[in-house]
Protein backbone atom coordinates (compact mmCIF):
# COMPACT_ATOMS: atom_id res chain seq x y z
CA UNK A 1 0.00 0.00 0.00
CA UNK A 2 1.25 3.20 -1.10
CA UNK A 3 1.40 6.10 1.48
CA UNK A 4 2.11 9.85 1.17
CA UNK A 5 4.22 12.07 3.30
CA UNK A 6 5.75 15.74 3.53
CA UNK A 7 9.72 14.84 4.27
CA UNK A 8 12.22 16.71 5.04
CA UNK A 9 16.08 16.69 4.95
CA UNK A 10 16.54 13.84 6.66
CA UNK A 11 15.28 11.98 3.18
CA UNK A 12 18.29 13.64 1.24
CA UNK A 13 19.34 10.28 0.26
CA UNK A 14 16.49 9.17 -1.14
CA UNK A 15 15.38 11.92 -2.67
CA UNK A 16 18.62 12.42 -4.81
CA UNK A 17 18.59 8.60 -5.57
CA UNK A 18 15.42 9.82 -7.13
CA UNK A 19 15.85 13.23 -8.69
CA UNK A 20 19.29 11.65 -10.18
CA UNK A 21 17.40 8.69 -11.95
CA UNK A 22 14.96 10.71 -13.34
CA UNK A 23 16.58 13.58 -14.78
CA UNK A 24 19.54 14.13 -17.32
CA UNK A 25 20.22 17.44 -15.33
CA UNK A 26 19.16 17.04 -11.66
CA UNK A 27 19.29 19.40 -9.21
CA UNK A 28 21.97 19.29 -6.74
CA UNK A 29 21.69 18.33 -3.04
CA UNK A 30 22.41 22.09 -2.20
CA UNK A 31 19.43 23.44 -4.33
CA UNK A 32 17.38 20.02 -3.35
CA UNK A 33 17.60 20.99 0.30
CA UNK A 34 16.81 24.40 -0.11
CA UNK A 35 13.89 23.73 -1.53
CA UNK A 36 12.54 21.18 1.56
CA UNK A 37 11.52 24.83 3.58
CA UNK A 38 10.09 28.36 3.85
CA UNK A 39 8.14 28.84 0.95
CA UNK A 40 8.07 25.25 -0.64
CA UNK A 41 6.38 22.58 0.48
CA UNK A 42 6.10 19.01 -0.74
CA UNK A 43 5.12 15.33 -0.33
CA UNK A 44 6.48 11.83 -1.07
CA UNK A 45 4.90 8.43 -2.10
CA UNK A 46 6.01 5.61 0.18
CA UNK A 47 5.78 1.46 -0.20
CA UNK A 48 6.75 1.06 3.45
CA UNK A 49 10.26 2.63 3.79
CA UNK A 50 10.74 3.13 0.01
CA UNK A 51 10.53 6.17 -1.19
CA UNK A 52 8.72 5.52 -4.94
CA UNK A 53 8.54 9.74 -5.79
CA UNK A 54 8.15 12.70 -4.55
CA UNK A 55 7.13 16.86 -5.74
CA UNK A 56 8.31 19.70 -4.48
CA UNK A 57 5.69 22.94 -5.22
CA UNK A 58 6.88 26.81 -4.21
CA UNK A 59 4.41 29.42 -2.96
CA UNK A 60 4.72 32.95 -4.66
CA UNK A 61 1.87 35.10 -3.26
CA UNK A 62 -1.49 33.29 -4.78
CA UNK A 63 0.19 31.50 -7.06
CA UNK A 64 1.86 27.94 -6.95
CA UNK A 65 4.27 26.21 -9.00
CA UNK A 66 5.59 22.63 -9.67
CA UNK A 67 9.20 22.90 -9.16
CA UNK A 68 9.63 19.24 -9.25
CA UNK A 69 8.05 16.03 -9.98
CA UNK A 70 9.57 12.07 -10.04
CA UNK A 71 8.63 9.11 -9.72
CA UNK A 72 11.87 6.14 -9.19
CA UNK A 73 11.52 4.49 -12.83
CA UNK A 74 10.94 1.45 -11.38
CA UNK A 75 7.88 2.37 -10.18
CA UNK A 76 6.57 4.95 -13.23
CA UNK A 77 3.64 3.43 -15.50
CA UNK A 78 1.51 2.61 -12.05
CA UNK A 79 -0.34 6.07 -11.11
CA UNK A 80 2.03 7.44 -8.76
CA UNK A 81 2.60 10.52 -10.60
CA UNK A 82 -1.13 11.25 -10.84
CA UNK A 83 -1.63 10.81 -7.46
CA UNK A 84 1.05 13.18 -6.66
CA UNK A 85 0.07 16.22 -9.09
CA UNK A 86 -3.42 15.52 -8.11
CA UNK A 87 -2.25 16.02 -4.28
CA UNK A 88 -0.44 19.24 -5.53
CA UNK A 89 -3.96 19.99 -7.02
CA UNK A 90 -5.46 19.67 -3.78
CA UNK A 91 -2.59 21.42 -2.01
CA UNK A 92 -3.71 24.31 -3.81
CA UNK A 93 -7.60 24.52 -3.72
CA UNK A 94 -6.82 23.83 0.03
CA UNK A 95 -4.95 26.84 0.49
CA UNK A 96 -7.05 28.40 -1.79
CA UNK A 97 -4.30 29.63 -4.32
CA UNK A 98 -5.73 31.58 -7.55
CA UNK A 99 -2.89 29.62 -9.92
CA UNK A 100 -1.10 26.82 -10.23
CA UNK A 101 2.08 26.64 -12.84
CA UNK A 102 4.58 24.02 -14.10
CA UNK A 103 7.28 23.60 -16.95
CA UNK A 104 7.78 20.88 -18.53
CA UNK A 105 10.78 20.05 -21.48
CA UNK A 106 9.20 19.58 -24.70
CA UNK A 107 9.97 16.34 -25.29
CA UNK A 108 8.49 15.18 -22.45
CA UNK A 109 5.52 14.05 -23.95
CA UNK A 110 4.22 11.56 -20.95
CA UNK A 111 4.15 14.20 -18.32
CA UNK A 112 2.58 17.08 -21.17
CA UNK A 113 -0.56 14.39 -21.66
CA UNK A 114 -0.79 13.70 -17.65
CA UNK A 115 -0.63 17.65 -17.01
CA UNK A 116 -3.34 18.06 -19.70
CA UNK A 117 -5.54 15.08 -18.38
CA UNK A 118 -5.50 17.09 -14.86
CA UNK A 119 -6.64 20.15 -16.61
CA UNK A 120 -3.71 22.27 -17.26
CA UNK A 121 -3.31 24.21 -20.50
CA UNK A 122 -0.81 25.27 -22.44
CA UNK A 123 0.40 29.23 -21.39
CA UNK A 124 3.75 29.94 -23.07
CA UNK A 125 6.89 28.39 -24.19
CA UNK A 126 10.53 29.09 -22.86
CA UNK A 127 13.04 28.94 -25.63
CA UNK A 128 16.07 26.98 -24.43
CA UNK A 129 14.86 26.49 -21.30
CA UNK A 130 16.65 23.02 -20.47
CA UNK A 131 19.56 22.18 -20.91
CA UNK A 132 20.83 18.75 -22.85
CA UNK A 133 23.60 16.92 -23.79
CA UNK A 134 23.57 18.82 -27.17
CA UNK A 135 22.33 22.05 -26.30
CA UNK A 136 19.14 23.30 -24.84
CA UNK A 137 15.67 22.25 -25.20
CA UNK A 138 12.37 24.34 -24.93
CA UNK A 139 9.94 24.48 -21.81
CA UNK A 140 6.15 24.52 -22.05
CA UNK A 141 4.81 26.69 -19.76
CA UNK A 142 1.03 24.98 -18.18
CA UNK A 143 -1.03 26.70 -15.72
CA UNK A 144 -4.33 26.01 -14.24
CA UNK A 145 -6.73 28.32 -13.04
CA UNK A 146 -8.58 27.37 -9.74
CA UNK A 147 -11.93 28.17 -9.04
CA UNK A 148 -13.98 28.62 -5.98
Amino acid sequence: MISFKPVDANYITQLMTIENACHSHPWTEKTMLSCLAGRYFNLAAFQGDEMLGFYIGEQAGPDYTLMDICVAPSHQGQGIAKQLLDAFIHHGEQQHAENLFLEVRESNTRAIALYERAGFSHMSVRKNYYPTATGNEDAILMGLTLRF
